[in-house]
């Protein structure tokens, strides 16, 4: 695939601060052209975040199942990929496509969790590179090739690990399928729409978006509100936004997405399974709209933008965004000036943010109460953060942009987001290098009690000790002092006996 259009020689012009001799494509001074040594700089450079991804793919060796986990295995082993769907519709949440994903990899049982992370990490890359590759081509910018990587690889590693709990946003693939997947698939439903160029290539991206619509609105709820906010934003700003000959196809585009979300929201509501999630935790319709939830709702997500809007790493997709308005040409070989309505378009990109972030917190609130902003329950924050990231990068773009109108050298500037693109690196790679660490303890200590509950079971015992092995805050039988059983069931369930018991408090044991 390729990353950048291609780059035709520009004629030769005065040298001014604009259109520097030494920046324009193809001048033939002292050795390759900037764009060739660009693009070797740059390639160098996605190196670390490529890193990231990769050894996190290869910690995932030693994931292992835990809470949720333990109640889909046995579901899927027993009545198939069929029977999980019919439970999360009529019994647990009603997310159909959510449970086709989550069969997908409990089909196969502890290996799909050792393999979901690269699965999923690869695809995100992909999917954003794309994005990347699509966009520019889209506004006829032409750039060095290895810079469309960089923006996905950096914006892939902020992702999915400068978070506060990494385990449940990449390991941990019953919150990856809620919470982290659903939004790089609403990207992915993009693509079709960046290429259209036919009458039947924009009808295909319209019935795209009308079916990406139709599953998120049953993969999750979260995902589903921010899509939904974003469409309409895109729909009422078009107007101004988008030239005249290319506005009736994406209003047509935003309108069937909406519509594909609406659909698939009114599929998950009205399900028995949606109305058993909303009787168990008490997360009816009245109780979110309470002044009450709304207040606490507003503190809530006022505490995780604080904790996002401080997390420094993030500086890293701003920095790939000044080196993208530093770069990018027009085909002729020109510097694009800043985009007209610019500061419209950011202002409301970022009410859009804002407000599909609060309706998320809205949503999560009556179940999760005071733990909304915590760590243990910040994977509900990346329904939203993807769309964090890639407005750090418009505003990093549109600040190089700026840059580059008004100074005559941006070599300093270059070496500057070059320097912070590789320091936003170290912080996630210590937290990993931990988490493997921890991983690997707890992978040990599975796999001896799995066999030794495996032998226990083939004895014929029917009642068996299990010790908690906590990893990330996840949840374990006997949580709260032992008070909790959960998921004790769907771990006897598992190993086909009737019971376990707290190993820490059966006599004999430690």
């Amino acid at each position: 695939m390729s990353d950048s259009t291609p780059e035709p020689s520009a004629p030769d012009r005065p040298d001014t601060p604009e259109h520097d001799a030494r920046d324009v494509p193809g001048h033939p001074r002292n050795g390759p052209r900037p764009h060739a040594r660009a693009s070797l700089w740059l390639t160098a450079l996605s190196l670390p975040p490529l890193a990231l991804l990769a050894a996190a793919a290869w910690f995932g060796r030693s994931v292992r199942p835990g809470a949720d986990d333990w109640c889909f295995l046995p579901t899927v082993r027993d009545e198939g990929v069929t029977g999980l769907i019919g439970r999360f519709y009529f019994d647990d949440n009603g997310r159909v496509a959510n449970a086709v994903l989550v069969g997908a990899y409990a089909k196969f049982q502890v290996a799909g969790h050792q393999w979901f992370g690269l699965v999923t990490g690869v695809l995100t890359l992909m999917v954003l590179w794309a994005a990347a590759v699509l966009a520019l081509r889209r506004l006829r910018l032409t750039v060095p090739r290895g810079l469309p990587l960089l923006v996905s690889a950096m914006a892939t590693a902020l992702f999915l690990f400068v978070t506060p709990n990494t385990y449940k946003t990449f390991y941990w693939p019953a919150a990856s399928v809620s919470h982290t997947m659903p939004p790089v698939l609403a990207c992915a439903s993009l693509l079709p729409f960046l290429v259209a160029r036919s009458r039947g290539g924009r009808g295909a991206a319209i019935g795209v978006a009308l079916l990406a619509g139709l599953v998120v609105g049953t993969l999750s709820e979260e995902t589903a509100i921010v899509v939904a906010v974003l469409l309409v934003t895109v729909l009422v700003f078009s107007g101004r936004a988008t030239a005249g000959p290319s506005r009736p196809f994406l209003r047509l585009w935003c309108a069937a997405g909406v519509t594909g979300v609406v659909a698939g929201g009114l599929v998950l509501i009205t399900s028995p399974g949606s109305e058993s999630r909303r009787s168990r935790f008490g997360a009816g319709t009245t109780s979110m709209a309470s002044p009450e939830s709304l207040a606490a709702s507003l503190r809530g997500f006022g505490e995780i933008s604080l904790t996002v809007a401080t997390t420094w790493q993030y500086v890293g997709a701003v920095a790939v965004g000044v080196l993208l308005g530093l770069l990018c040409r027009r085909p002729d070989g020109s510097a694009p000036g800043l985009p007209a309505r610019w500061a419209l378009t950011a202002c409301a990109a970022v009410a859009a943010l804002l407000v599909s972030g609060f309706l998320c917190t809205v949503v999560a609130y009556p179940v999760f109460q005071g733990r909304v902003s915590d760590s243990s329950a910040s994977r509900l924050w990346n329904d939203y953060l993807l769309v964090y990231v890639a407005l750090l990068i418009g505003a990093g773009a549109l600040w190089g942009l700026a840059a580059r109108q008004r100074a005559r050298r941006t070599g300093p500037s270059q070496a500057a987001c070059a320097a912070l693109c590789l320091l936003v690196c170290f912080g996630p790679a210590v937290a990993l290098l931990d988490l493997d660490t921890n991983m690997r303890d707890r992978a040990g200590k599975w796999d001896a009690q799995d066999r030794r509950l495996r032998e226990g079971a083939s004895a014929g015992a029917r009642v068996l000790p299990y010790e908690r092995l906590v990893i990330s805050q996840m949840l374990e039988p006997f949580s709260r002092g032992g008070r909790s059983y959960w998921p004790g069931g769907c771990v006897a369930d598992y190993y086909r006996i009737d019971r376990v018991t707290d190993a820490t408090r059966t006599p004999g044991r430690r």
